[in-house]
């Protein structure tokens, strides 16, 4: 994914998590956090802060600036830097286990 792009993960309601899930964006430069920004990841422990959709889900955005009413879903990228994104589900249930549940694709957002 390039830095300089704005990006969008769905994540459902139903994510088959005990605990919680995570999402953590990696620069593909080093394999480790984006250099030199705020917020590098978002997790369900995070719900009270994050803006969420009536049937539950949010959407977690990725770019250079965050998108106007979802700062605290956003996590920064570097324009020209490329970047990655790591999923974790702690304590998974059974559709993690048995891969009937997969997390959303990352869009574009135009």
């Amino acid at each position: 994914m390039n830095g300089a792009d704005t990006c969008k993960l769905t994540v459902l309601a139903d994510t088959p998590a005990k605990d919680f899930w995570s999402v953590i964006v990696y620069s593909m430069q080093t394999r480790g956090f984006v250099e030199g920004a705020n917020r590098v990841g978002r997790s369900s422990i995070d719900r009270p802060g994050m803006e969420r959709h009536a049937d539950g889900s949010y959407d977690i955005y990725f770019g250079p600036s965050a998108p106007g009413g979802y700062e605290r879903n956003w996590l920064e990228t570097v324009p020209g830097k490329g970047w990655f994104v790591a999923f974790r589900v702690y304590a998974p249930l059974e559709p993690w286990i048995e891969k009937t549940w997969r997390p959303g694709e990352i869009e574009l957002v135009k």
